[in-house]
């Protein structure tokens, strides 16, 4: 601590080129930190997708139905705990820009399959009691101002009424949902699929199955039992880990944890070269004075912690403003893309890892 004051004085020798040096490596961390916001927000749904959920959809392509009449089925293959339906709705609020996902589900059965959407005991009631009710998420309620009891017109994108009825369904809502931890996405709307069949006239299909396995070991066993079962049918099936449906989504897309990490990598590895470079340049204008250290008693030990210590304290606390700034800035990214990144915040062991 009693070398505190010479370190920062060597440091205020040539107070331009510090500041530009510590804006360098604080910049480099802040990227460090938005980049890795960026990869959660792209991995975090096959992080939490586990091997005991699985999910059955068309064999050609999950954008086409399935009978309903393949629940029961489903329901009644050994192994299997529960299942339940889902239907992608692809509504919008007001405007095409307005888009968020929203889904015809069975109010009991997605709460019980997805216990991390936390419900409240009176929400729950009143979502199960009320046809045109709708349960959102609090991220979502937030975007829009809505509360509870407000009728919100969402309009379909794949779906219509049937009999000429108006367009736009019309949902009350009735509930709002809280992850149980923060990687849950609260930006989503269900509704009662009963609902959408009684709109459209749609003759008992659904998009896809969600089914809990009673032991994750045996899943793909079980996801096979269950595809067996449809086999040369109209509407063959293809089950999966949920974790292997969002894995192949992202593929898609390309390895983005890897793209990532990289780009990361690249950034911290030329700001470094910088900063190591500025630094070298202002040992080579101490040299003299560095001799006069030695001359009066400092060790070469001494000598060589007072440089490296200046190097230190001047990249730590660039880290900490830069780490800093991109907390305070994420909140922020977030709401611009939360259409369609909606889990975007920096991981404590992110922020853990630049610190260190």
């Amino acid at each position: 601590m009693k070398y505190l004051p010479l370190l920062w004085r060597n440091l205020m020798r040539r107070k331009i080129r510090t500041t530009f040096t510590f804006l360098s490596i604080a910049v480099a961390f802040f990227l460090f930190g938005l980049l890795m916001a960026i990869r959660t927000g792209f991995g975090v749904g096959i992080e939490l997708a586990g091997q005991k959920r699985l999910l059955t959809v068309h064999k050609m392509s999950m954008i086409q139905p399935l009978p309903f009449r393949y629940l029961a089925q489903i329901q009644s293959t050994p192994g299997v705990r529960f299942a339940t339906h889902m239907t992608w709705f692809g509504g919008v609020y007001q405007d095409p820009k307005n888009f968020f996902a929203n889904m015809a589900v069975d109010p009991e059965g997605i709460l019980r399959i997805y216990p991390e959407f936390v419900v409240d005991d009176d929400d729950r009631r009143r979502w199960a009691s009320t046809r045109t009710g709708a349960l959102i998420g609090r991220k979502l309620a937030a975007r829009f101002g809505w509360k509870l009891g407000d009728r919100i017109p969402i309009q379909p994108t794949f779906f219509r009424p049937k009999d000429g009825k108006p367009d736009t369904f019309e949902f009350e809502v009735v509930g709002i949902y809280r992850g149980a931890t923060p990687d849950i996405d609260e930006t989503q709307l269900f509704f009662h699929y009963k609902y959408l069949m009684e709109r459209t006239g749609d003759p008992g299909t659904v998009g896809w199955y969600a089914v809990e396995v009673d032991d994750p070991a045996r899943a793909d066993e079980i996801a096979h039992a269950i595809d067996r079962q449809f086999a040369n049918s109209p509407a063959e099936t293809k089950t999966a880990t949920e974790k292997a449906f969002m894995q192949s989504f992202a593929n898609q897309i390309g390895d983005t944890g890897a793209i990532l990490t990289a780009i990361a990598a690249v950034v911290f590895f030329v700001i470094l070269l910088i900063a190591g470079n500025t630094m070298a340049q202002s040992v080579r204008e101490r040299t003299s004075e560095l001799g006069v250290l030695k001359t009066v008693g400092f060790t070469d030990l001494t000598v060589m912690a007072l440089v490296l210590g200046e190097a230190v304290l001047l990249a730590c606390s660039a880290g900490v403003v830069g780490l800093a700034l991109v907390t305070l800035a994420v909140p922020g990214f977030a709401k611009a893309v939360e259409t369609f990144l909606p889990i975007f915040y920096v991981p404590g062991r992110s922020i853990a890892l630049g610190l260190g």
